[in-house]
């Protein structure tokens, strides 16, 4: 598989990385406390998903990455979230700790894989500088501050794709993978009980009222056990603070790790002893954002789904979705028509890598993103009457992550309420449960301007925000069919866009923000490839007239 190459070609994108420098990048990521716990819930499902790709396509070191920002992230920070003690939210922690009692297991299991491939890269380049006239020590493979971090991701791929001059063989892969893992996905239905379903359907969105039986507290106590065997013959890992202090500092944002930190060694975070969800209080609506002056906006009306609603799955079937297909490339000029590309048989997500197509502003690097051009004509003759009757139209973006780039795979139209300027979701959990039940991502959102020109309003950017925070690669498709330019991708600059619009107070559907440069194209140059015929499927949610 491509991260198991020996070959190390000298390119940034191939050098091995340690099990050390792994878990610094892991820490390496901005939590804010003020944000809510919701939105930090569904990252964290985000995070195990993807976790898990990376791990079947044999990319060792990001799904580690992943797996111990997860554990990171729910054990040090979340347990901490000033709405942690909710009733609705503990039950969901409660789920988010069994997860990564399990996930550590995992990290195990990796560990010795990537530096046994690590060791052996240090030990060729020490052969290397000892054939050398002038030997020099060997630099840490993470470069300086000047340079771009390195991407997991990309470690032991000796020749990552261009996404630009690779679109086809994008769309062949994508097409053979989405059909395996639904072949897969309806074959796991049919041989499970009702019951293993509701089990699976557990986490971010169950009920409070459910218990935690005793068999499984038994097993969990044991695995705990196992993992404290394992842990005391690991290094101390580095935390900022003890856990009894950091509570004090809730109010600040935390950003890890600290060049005093980068020198240390790791332990993997605690695992608390599981507590018992309380199953009295009844569940409660998801908290607002206050208006305090360092709180985030209230939600606006706007706002479309990406936060996580604590409810009891809906079991009902959703719609028969309608599969859309762009037509077929043409040849490209002066190409041969013979197909000299991989056979279908050979299209592996592990054969292949995509490497990023473009960098946040901060230097994060940004996967590529491959949407379906006859997306957007789709869209708009969905929402052709509203747009008659000067309604706006929203749809999310959904869906999944293959050899390391993110294909736009479904346009789910949730059910809404629209005016003029606004568009919002309603019955959010509908949209959460669907996206669960056929394991798909939230990739961005599209809305109509049916009036306006083709921009980001305050109120648009506040919606993406909570897109952006849960996933850097969210797009947002703004479409002004009446206007010229009719249609735009946009992302949030980070920084200061996200963290300007996060940070924003003001209320009202249109309010200034002080940065000129708060979002941009994604699509023009950018992370986002139009890619001719990627399939894509429509799923009205929306109530039959």
């Amino acid at each position: 598989m491509a991260s198991q190459q020996p070959a190390f070609a000298g390119s940034d994108f191939s050098v091995p990385m340690s099990v050390e420098q792994i878990t610094r990048m892991a820490q390496d990521y901005e939590y804010n406390p003020m944000i809510p716990l919701r939105y930090w819930l569904r990252s964290a499902a985000s995070l195990l998903k993807e976790a898990s790709i990376y791990e079947n396509e044999g990319h060792d070191e990001q799904a580690y990455l992943l797996l111990f920002r997860h554990a990171q992230l729910v054990l040090v920070h979340l347990a901490d979230h000033p709405e942690a003690k909710q009733p609705n939210n503990r039950k969901a922690l409660i789920q988010a700790e069994k997860d990564v009692r399990q996930n550590l297991k995992k990290l195990e299991i990796l560990k010795p894989r990537i530096n046994k491939r690590y060791e052996r890269y240090s030990q060729l380049m020490k052969e290397r500088q000892s054939r050398k006239s002038t030997p020099t020590a060997l630099d840490d493979t993470i470069p300086s501050r000047s340079q771009r971090p390195p991407d997991p991701a990309l470690t032991g791929v000796p020749q990552p794709l261009e996404a630009g001059e690779n679109r086809e063989l994008a769309v062949r892969l994508a097409q053979k993978e989405l059909d395996r893992r639904a072949t897969v996905r309806n074959a796991s239905r049919q041989i499970s009980t009702p019951e293993d379903q509701g089990r699976r359907t557990t986490g971010v969105g169950d009920s409070p009222g459910q218990g935690v039986d005793r068999s499984s507290r038994r097993a969990d106590d044991d695995i705990a056990r196992r993992i404290q065997e394992v842990r005391m013959n690991i290094d101390e890992w580095p935390v900022d603070r003890p856990r009894s202090t950091r509570s004090d500092h809730v109010q600040s944002t935390i950003r890890r790790p600290s060049a005093q930190s980068a020198q240390s060694t790791y332990k993997y975070p605690s695992v608390p002893k599981h507590r018992q969800a309380d199953v009295q209080a009844p569940p409660t609506e998801p908290q607002q954002f206050d208006n305090g002056p360092s709180a985030p906006p209230q939600r606006p009306p706007k706002e479309t789904v990406h936060q996580a609603h604590p409810t009891v799955p809906d079991l009902s079937p959703p719609p028969r979705p309608d599969k859309v297909s762009s037509p077929p490339p043409l040849p490209e000029k002066g190409m041969p028509v013979a197909d000299a590309s991989p056979s279908q048989s050979d299209l592996n997500p592990s054969t292949f890598t995509f490497k990023p197509s473009a960098y946040l502003e901060n230097g994060t690097p940004l996967r590529t993103v491959f949407l379906p051009p006859t997306l957007r004509t789709r869209f708009l003759s969905l929402a052709y009457d509203n747009t008659r009757r000067n309604l706006e139209t929203c749809g999310i973006l959904c869906g999944t992550l293959i050899s390391n780039a993110l294909f736009i795979s479904k346009l789910l139209i949730p059910e809404q309420e629209s005016t003029s300027d606004t568009c919002e979701t309603v019955n959010e959990s509908a949209v959460f449960d669907y996206c669960d039940s056929e394991d798909l991502m939230m990739l961005g959102w599209i809305h109509t301007h049916p009036t306006q020109t083709c921009f980001m309003s305050s109120r648009d950017l506040h919606t993406h925000s909570g897109y952006q925070v849960m996933l850097p690669e969210s797009i947002a498709i703004v479409c002004a069919p009446s206007k010229d330019p009719d249609w735009g991708v946009f992302r949030l600059t980070d920084p200061p866009g996200l963290k300007s619009v996060l940070s924003c107070t003001q209320t009202g559907l249109f309010h200034p923000h002080a940065e000129t440069n708060i979002y941009t194209d994604a699509l023009r140059p950018g992370h986002v490839f139009e890619a001719k015929g990627l399939e894509f499927e429509v799923v009205d949610l929306r109530p039959r007239k």
